[in-house]
């Protein structure tokens, strides 16, 4: 917000400056959807003030819209979080998963039906959005949740039925995938300087639009490059959401450059600190 002040400012950004500025932060989506957003705001004139305004934004979805729609604009939206779907699960006593599509509408609906039937006062959709979230948040909780002081558990399913602590029900779908990385580092000694190779991550896999040096996954071949090989570091470990990486990381001096795809650029070595970086290349080059 210091750097780009305003949504213009942000939208006249380069992608390059907003991932750099996000470097080490994670889930670099947001970075892209907050430039892109900007982009489109600008575009079309000004903020939009209605719901499906709001979800044509790219990266809001309900949830984000129907906030914003509640709060700021005062219009019945209602917002489904974590705390939202434990709340009315445990107090209308529905065993429906909420992580299946049955669920989240069934919920969206009952939600939104709850929002619908208050009086139509100034600023109170908005009040009620929130203080259903901080209720989940504070009083009905994951975990030992306060029903002794409860306003509502005369009348909560959850409690009446002993069920407190099997409500919200969610299906177990995570699956973690581990894998396997090899880094290469190549330092091209060439008139007297230093130049590095390294290529911008394409879209569809992690880390889309940031910059690393060679790398190979699953025991890849590796292009022939002449030069001295060293290992800095082996089987490092960095925990991504859904996600385990484990990654080796070389350094290859060199004086003939090699013949890499066409995707990879030569920088300065004292120039790299302009590039955004994944947090694990950060890791394994600073510490080298």
């Amino acid at each position: 917000m210091h750097r780009w002040p305003t949504v213009e400012d942000l939208a006249e950004a380069t992608e390059d400056e907003v991932l750099r500025l996000w470097q080490g932060l994670g889930y670099y989506s947001r970075a892209r959807n907050l430039h892109t957003a900007a982009q489109q705001i600008v575009a079309n004139g000004g903020f939009p003030t209605t719901f499906e305004g709001l979800r044509k934004l790219k990266g809001v979805g309900d949830y984000t819209a129907a906030a914003i729609a509640s709060i700021a604009f005062d219009l019945p939206t209602a917002v489904v979080d974590g705390n939202v779907y434990r709340v009315l699960a445990r107090y209308f006593g529905i065993d429906t998963p909420i992580n299946t599509t049955e669920g989240k509408k069934l919920f969206a609906a009952l939600a939104q039906e709850q929002i619908s039937s208050l009086p139509g006062e100034s600023g109170i959709y908005g009040l009620y959005n929130q203080a259903m979230m901080d209720f989940g948040a504070v009083q009905c909780t994951p975990q030992s949740p306060d029903c002794f002081s409860c306003p509502l558990a005369e009348t909560c399913d959850a409690r009446h039925s002993q069920r407190i602590n099997q409500l919200p029900v969610k299906l177990r779908k995570l699956k973690i995938r581990e894998r396997h990385f090899s880094y290469y580092h190549i330092r091209l000694q060439e008139n007297g300087s230093t130049l590095i190779a390294i290529r911008r991550r394409p879209s569809g896999d992690i880390w889309q639009g940031l910059w690393e040096p060679l790398m190979l996954e699953d025991c890849s071949e590796l292009p022939n490059i002449r030069g001295t090989f060293t290992l800095l570091r082996q089987n490092v470990k960095h925990v991504l959401t859904h996600q385990i990486i484990y990654a080796d990381f070389y350094e290859i001096n060199t004086t003939e450059k090699p013949l890499l795809p066409e995707s990879f650029i030569w920088i300065p070595e004292s120039e790299l600190s302009h590039y955004a970086l994944p947090r694990l290349v950060e890791r394994l080059i600073t510490s080298t």
